[in-house]
């Protein structure tokens, strides 16, 4: 028998090391698959749990419950309410059927509000006329345009209440305006809130001021989104600033100008703060919305104060989704 070299000795050595650290690699990783295994089953477990599903309806409870207690149930009180003769005092209300919304549809004192309201829709159109001339030329690098966005802002910060206020003598016999005018010797022999066309087409100048800075904000980041290599490209081609609003300015804002003549149509009809502080619904300046307060608080008619509601409601609705199938959302693309 051949005697052991030490060569041989060293090679019988490696291979046993081998073959242990070889069993005990094919244990860990047993072990580790086993573990793995266990884990996936568990997470499987929790995916198909009853919990899991249940999860965020725990979390939309609160939100769901607030939404149907203070937006849908006074939503359908004011629905029944419209068709009963509740003077929101009496527990006892009786059955009218329609009889309140023929009064709003025939009665012209009644009715007269929507001709009111068409002096606020074509204040509403020279708004966002204005806010997107503004936004469009202050979206361009230009001196001073941060004071500018500031300016045009402004007014919408301040309290509706002030802005009434302030306009009140602003308007008045012998007021601010009278002043201005008499420096460049015009006369001022002019009741401004005295009559419905004056005064109606005065508080609707005010409303203009007051919530162009709106639309101006709206339309001024949406112009700021788009990217400003197709400026830099449509310059290079050529294309002129009113170029560059046609074709990359106006595509890119058709889903913000949507929204503006939405909340303008809204506005136009919902008109409260200005014209109520400023003459009270008088001299024919009295909106839906004043007229509603009045007929529900003053005249204690609250089933035909909800009725005016319920129009009014429609009427939004309508005119929303009159919009939303003229005009779609599609997706817009420049590139």
């Amino acid at each position: 028998m051949a005697a052991a070299t030490p060569s041989t000795v060293r090679a019988g050595k490696r291979s046993n090391g081998s073959s242990g650290s070889s069993g005990s690699s094919g244990s860990s990783g047993s072990s580790g698959t086993g573990r793995t295994t266990g884990k996936s089953a568990r997470a499987r477990s929790w995916r198909d749990s009853p919990l899991r599903r249940a999860t965020p309806w725990f979390f939309l409870a609160a939100p769901l419950a607030l939404l149907i207690t203070f937006t849908y149930v006074p939503v359908v009180s004011m629905i029944i309410y419209s068709f009963t003769d509740w003077d929101g005092v009496s527990p006892d209300r009786e059955f009218t059927g329609v009889d309140n919304y023929v009064q709003i549809f025939t009665r012209p004192e009644l009715f007269r509000v929507f001709f009111v309201s068409g002096y606020y829709l074509a204040a509403s159109v020279l708004q966002i006329g204005v806010a997107l001339y503004f936004a469009t030329v202050l979206s361009f690098n230009l001196r001073f345009r941060n004071f500018f966005k500031g300016v045009l802002f402004f007014p919408y910060l301040i309290n509706g209440v002030a802005i009434g206020f302030v306009f009140l003598y602003f308007f008045q016999d012998g007021g601010t305006l009278d002043s201005l005018l008499a420096w460049f010797g015009v006369s001022t022999e002019h009741a401004w809130l005295g009559d419905p066309t004056s005064a109606n087409t005065s508080l609707a100048g005010v409303s203009v001021w007051r919530f162009t800075g709106l639309n101006f904000v709206l339309f001024l980041g949406a112009i700021q989104s788009v990217p400003g290599e197709l400026y830099e490209a449509a310059q290079m081609d050529g294309a002129g600033k009113w170029q560059q609003f046609r074709h990359i300015i106006a595509p890119s804002i058709k889903p913000v100008l949507s929204l503006s003549v939405i909340l303008a149509i809204s506005g136009s009809l919902s008109v409260f703060e200005i014209p109520y502080i400023m003459t009270g619904g008088a001299t024919g300046t009295s909106t839906f919305v004043i007229q509603t307060v009045k007929l529900a608080f003053q005249f204690n008619k609250t089933g035909l104060a909800s009725a005016a509601a319920v129009v009014l409601l429609a009427i939004i609705l309508l005119i929303t989704w009159v919009q939303r199938r003229l005009v779609p959302d599609d997706k817009v693309d420049l590139v």
